[in-house]
């Protein structure tokens, strides 16, 4: 993640967003439930937040300086943060209660990657878990914002398809301007 991005996904102004958009937006679609995979957490401002709606959280970061940082920040709270390619993240299937995604999956490096995260996160989750997420799409500004950084935005138009081939359900999808939201179920 380049130096603006990583700063921005820092700052008071995502907070915000985060606060009075997003949070509500996933609470509203689904029930997180007792036990919550969050994957990408970056800084940890999305962890800060869903780990006062659950008994206990996992965040699962590629990035290992900042699965460090987060896991030194939150030591003894509800969270385990686990350092971890969430394609491939070795955690127990049917654990999870709901799992999120929140403006991560475009810096996963290609479609085939996001798929094979698509699969764990089924894996992961247990019957009749929810995974919500969010993410941005295809435009000029976002590109650039994105240099020098890895940009592999998710089409809206093949991205519900993309879930039930994975085996998900009930997949719901929203583009708004520069996102696209997503709720799925695993059956």
């Amino acid at each position: 993640m380049n130096e603006g991005h990583l700063k921005f996904l820092a700052s008071p102004e995502w907070a915000q967003m985060l606060e009075t958009d997003l949070l509500p937006w996933a609470l509203g679609v689904a029930d997180l439930g007792d036990d919550v995979l969050e994957v990408g957490p970056g800084p940890g401002l999305t962890t800060d937040l869903l780990r006062q709606r659950t008994s206990r959280l996992t965040a699962v970061e590629v990035d290992a300086d900042l699965a460090t940082a987060l896991a030194e920040r939150l030591q003894d709270t509800n969270v385990e943060v686990v350092h971890a390619d969430a394609s491939d993240s070795g955690l127990p299937s049917n654990r999870f209660s709901a799992a999120t995604c929140f403006s991560m999956l475009h810096h996963v490096p290609s479609v085939e990657i996001q798929d094979r995260f698509f699969a764990e996160v089924h894996r992961v989750l247990r019957r009749t878990g929810s995974f919500i997420g969010s993410d941005s799409v295809d435009t000029e500004w976002l590109r650039e914002f994105h240099a020098d950084d890895v940009f592999v935005p998710v089409d809206p138009d093949t991205l519900g398809g993309r879930l039930e081939a994975v085996g998900f359900t009930g997949v719901d999808l929203a583009v708004l301007d520069y996102k696209v939201r997503f709720s799925a179920r695993k059956p």
